[in-house]
């Protein structure tokens, strides 16, 4: 038996993370191998995903990926597993334009059927049109039943079954409200620790007490990934190539990893706790919180004079988000402090005046078209010297002033690139 669907939401808050994270875990207390997939280019969910199953959760992102790398990429995890999840971003059908990149995108594209999660607190027979609308806006969007969330009771349950029943959609029940299993904040949700790991034991229990898992899984037809051929290397020779990964810097896509260790021997070092950056050809600083660990960053001043020592000598560094914020002369906190960091590049960033900057990023460098995502607070001081060395356009096709900053050997940005499928080239050239 192999099943797979994904969660999504008529809209954001509706519960759709703490309900994958319950059935994700509740179906490993069971005894099956459950696969969690992340849609779009979020890094934290994943995270909670990894803790609930047992093992790492993948990105699938129909903006980022071709359709082929995206259909690769499930087969490649889902052949192994009894059980995948894929949880939705946004609502059903939001996307980067129109449904592009959305839950509803993804499904269509993998041929898997949805299971909505509603938050019915403050609904009753209304929900009927609602559901619907998005069981009939597109036809090739299979609704596979509804879960209601946030309901106290039978009496308001038996409006929104009714409510289903009449759209021809079957409900797979309901979960009451729990304060017990929110899930914490993001920066918080980092870190899983016993607590974390307490929640989501809870949400497990919850859903196993109120949703019939069986009958769910019942509902859900079997299907089979299509096998994927070996993977060959792409290396012309071995290369060693150093990520950071530590509590500051904690934002890697597990494909792009994967595709690193294709071209030589990844090895890891953490710019919090250790003195020197390895020897290697190839240095990758991928994004994080850097702004939670400031002082200690500052302090550790062998690693920073290590990783300016590396962009002298002309080692190949790419920094990305918290990781570029890390090659500036300094990161500034909310309260204003100043703290030093390797001064690779003479730009300062901030966490003052905090404003969010969100969306795909189109970057076309050396005549190559590799796609990203920016999600970003601070905000870049006194670059105006450093030219950018890349044309950077948003999905709907829009000229930004997001730079790509190079010094040397080394590329900086806040945008987070994906590189999964071998689409960028720079990281192979000499």
């Amino acid at each position: 038996m192999k099943k797979a669907f994904l969660i999504a939401a008529p809209w954001s808050n509706s519960g759709k993370t703490t309900i994958t994270l319950g059935l994700l875990r509740l179906l490993k207390n069971k005894g099956f191998r459950v696969q969690p997939f992340k849609c779009g280019p979020d890094y934290i969910d994943t995270m909670h995903h990894s803790s609930a199953a047992g093992i790492p959760s993948v990105n699938l992102d129909s903006v980022m990926m071709s359709n082929e790398h995206l259909t690769n990429i499930f087969s490649k995890y889902s052949i192994e597993a009894d059980i995948s999840i894929i949880e939705g971003v946004m609502g059903l059908f939001d996307g980067a334009v129109k449904d592009k990149g959305s839950s509803a995108e993804i499904a269509k594209k993998l041929n898997i059927p949805v299971i909505l999660v509603v938050n019915a607190k403050s609904m009753a027979f209304t929900v009927a049109p609602i559901l619907k609308g998005l069981k009939d806006f597109d036809a090739d969007v299979n609704i596979a039943g509804v879960i209601f969330n946030f309901v106290r009771t039978e009496s308001h349950y038996a409006f929104l079954k009714e409510a289903c029943e009449s759209v021809g959609l079957t409900s797979f029940g309901y979960i009451p409200p729990n304060d017990e299993i929110a899930i914490p904040s993001r920066h918080l949700g980092l870190h899983i620790d016993s607590s974390f790991e307490e929640v989501i034991e809870k949400a497990a229990e919850h859903l196993d007490d109120h949703i019939p898992l069986e009958n769910l899984l019942y509902e859900i037809n079997n299907f089979q990934p299509k096998t994927i051929g070996n993977i060959t290397s792409v290396a012309s020779k071995n290369i060693k190539i150093a990520v950071a990964k530590d509590e500051a810097f904690t934002f890697t896509y597990l494909e792009n990893l994967n595709y690193l260790k294709q071209l030589g021997e990844v090895v890891y070092f953490s710019p919090l706790h250790d003195t020197e950056v390895p020897k290697a050809d190839f240095v990758y600083l991928a994004g994080g919180y850097p702004e939670l660990y400031l002082e200690q960053l500052s302090k550790n001043t062998n690693m920073l004079n290590s990783i300016k020592s590396a962009a002298e000598n002309r080692v190949k560094i790419l920094a990305e988000c918290g990781g570029m914020m890390y090659l500036g002369k300094s990161i500034i906190n909310e309260n204003g402090e100043e703290f030093s960091m390797t001064n690779i590049f003479s730009f300062s960033t901030t966490m003052q005046q905090k404003k969010l900057s969100l969306g795909y990023r189109k970057v076309i460098f050396n005549n190559e078209e590799i796609w990203g995502h920016e999600f970003h607070y601070s905000k870049i001081l006194n670059d105006e010297n450093e030219a950018s060395v890349a044309t950077i356009f948003t999905a709907r096709k829009k000229e930004i002033d997001t730079k790509l900053y190079q010094y040397k050997n080394v590329l900086a940005s806040y945008i987070h690139f994906y590189w999964g499928a071998g689409n960028f080239n720079w990281l192979k050239n000499e």
